[in-house]
């Protein structure tokens, strides 16, 4: 049985009536949720339906056109720049592919925050560099290149990088994406480690469900048909007893029955 980290009561990050449109056309309307500090939330859903651009939304990328996004109270798009600025620096990213610079050692890629955000010197940035590797299991390969590293690897060494600073907070995007059954288990479980012993929050945009279902405590399921919410709470009780039949259909994976629902939703 995984160990989870145990959220405490105090949310972190507060979503309030977000909306996200592209060009005028909304893809995301009216989401509400909280991530509690201390828990691995997950954001679940098909294609489309909008994962990646709340995840955009929550990071600071992209601004709502309607709604907000607090980090500890603060709305991360209406602060002062300098605040701003802080807010960021209290959390870590890791994209989908990963983002490593290609012309540079995995432990020069891990030290470039260090050396953009903090006046530590050289030695003890790579010290720190070090450190953050071993957390990931990764410090024989701190002077590779990305391009010698394998998949799996390469995740670990964007997660490495993203946890440089010591954020509170980390957002992963897809991290399983692209990688075979057994290196996907590997970095849910690393995940699972590292929310443990640091007590690190973490927002996971995941379509993979032995992934949810081994890390998430709690999980946002988005429909894009409704271009919104459509249950929130616990995996394996979403999947068990969600009132929404799509739910269901959407955690058993019964292709028919998810298709069915949504032919509904859209009048077919």
């Amino acid at each position: 049985m995984n160990v989870k980290g145990q959220p405490n009561s105090r949310p972190i990050i507060q979503v309030e009536g977000l909306s996200a449109a592209y060009d005028g056309k909304v893809v995301v309307r009216d989401l509400t949720f909280d991530v509690m500090a201390g828990e691995i939330f997950v954001i679940a859903g098909g294609s489309g339906s909008g994962k990646s651009t709340v995840l955009r939304h929550m990071i600071g990328l992209n601004k709502p056109a309607a709604g907000r996004v607090l980090i500890d109270g603060r709305d991360i798009h209406a602060v002062s720049r300098a605040e701003r600025q802080e807010i960021l620096r209290r959390f870590g990213v890791a994209f989908q592919n990963g983002a490593l610079f290609g012309d540079m050692t995995v432990l020069e890629n891990v030290c470039l925050p260090m050396e953009e955000f903090t006046d530590l010197p050289a030695h003890v940035r790579e010290m720190v560099a070090l450190a953050k590797l071993k957390l990931v299991g990764l410090e024989h390969a701190a002077q590779k290149l990305p391009s010698e590293l394998s998949g799996g690897m390469q995740k670990r060494a964007a997660i490495a990088r993203a946890i440089a600073l010591d954020p509170g907070i980390l957002f992963l995007d897809e991290p399983s994406a692209g990688l075979d059954p057994i290196t996907s288990a590997e970095l849910d479980q690393l995940i699972v480690s590292l929310n443990s012993l640091l007590g690190m929050t973490f927002v996971v945009v995941s379509h993979e469900l032995p992934s949810i279902f081994t890390i998430a405590k709690r999980v946002l399921v988005l429909d894009g048909s409704t271009m919104t919410m459509a249950a929130l709470g616990d995996p394996v009780s979403l999947r068990d007893a969600s009132p929404n039949p799509w739910v269901r259909a959407f955690f058993n994976r019964q292709a028919s029955v998810a298709q069915a629902e949504n032919g509904q939703k859209h009048g077919a």
